[in-house]
């Protein structure tokens, strides 16, 4: 597939969680990134970590790119789209990643008819582990399609939906690693308190949670149905879950979500 510039206007975790996917997986080679960031010591700490070149000129990079990934936060959004409006090409695509903005209100904030992609990607992409969700507006072809889709493969998993579902998103796969952080976090506080080591606590509760999660997404198996065969009668895994179940541990993920959706929604309003 031809290769495009990569062009990213905001260089925070985010945004370099995406850089380093793309590089392990050469899916793009040093020399075709190019990032903007605010000041001078973020963007020699880019340039030093990942060997791109760095500016401090958003229209830089818009000139630039043939795929232009905004990574900023969301109130800063028509700020960042009204400077660099008319050194976009007219080719170029653009990349939303942030929670709450939609693809009319892009299009909205441009000088011409433009390219764009919503998507909402993870942290876990630094580890080429992310899950990204996008949709894509009607000017895109089906080659754009793949293109997109192969860079979003590059750092993980991807999935294209309807943009009606992308509010939803950051609730079950944008957000969720954290869930997961406080989840391992726990496990391990868990085992230090019986007498494992904290660092090996850590180790034996992060491996247990990637291995679960593999197991979901290799064997096809319902979890609940994984969960079945790891609790024999009358053992100690039935109680512990009967213990999370006696503490809500199912409502409280759903009222965390639910959460995570309420303010996703109050955002983009």
């Amino acid at each position: 597939m031809k290769k495009r510039n990569v062009g990213f206007i905001g260089c925070g975790k985010m945004a370099q969680a995406m850089v380093n996917g793309m590089l392990q997986s050469s899916f793009a080679k040093r020399e075709e990134i190019l990032a903007s960031t605010k000041s001078a010591e973020s963007a020699q700490n880019v340039k030093e970590a990942f060997q791109i070149e760095t500016t401090l000129d958003n229209k830089q990079v818009a000139s630039y790119a043939d795929v232009l990934i905004v990574a900023v936060k969301p109130h800063l959004y028509g700020e960042v789209l009204q400077e660099i409006s008319s050194y976009v090409k007219e080719e170029t695509i653009i990349v939303t990643v942030a929670a709450g903005i939609d693809i009319a209100y892009i299009e909205s904030q441009m000088s011409k008819q433009i390219k764009v992609i919503r998507s909402m990607p993870n942290t876990p992409s630094l580890v080429g582990e992310g899950m990204t969700v996008f949709c894509a507006n009607d000017r895109m072809n089906e080659k754009d399609i793949a293109f997109i889709k192969d860079m979003f493969a590059s750092f993980g998993k991807v999935e294209l939906v309807e943009e009606s579902l992308m509010d939803s998103i950051p609730a079950i796969s944008g957000s969720s690693p954290a869930y997961v952080y406080m989840f391992i976090e726990a496990l391990a506080d868990g085992g230090v308190r019986s007498g494992i080591p904290r660092d090996k606590a850590y180790k034996l509760a992060a491996q247990s949670v990637l291995g679960a999660a593999k197991m979901v997404l290799e064997t096809g198996k319902h979890p609940g149905v994984l969960k079945d065969e790891v609790c024999t009668p009358g053992g100690a895994t039935i109680e512990a879950i009967t213990t999370l179940e006696q503490h809500q541990f199912r409502g409280t993920i759903l009222a965390a979500m639910e959460s995570c959706d309420l303010k996703n929604k109050n955002m983009q309003k």
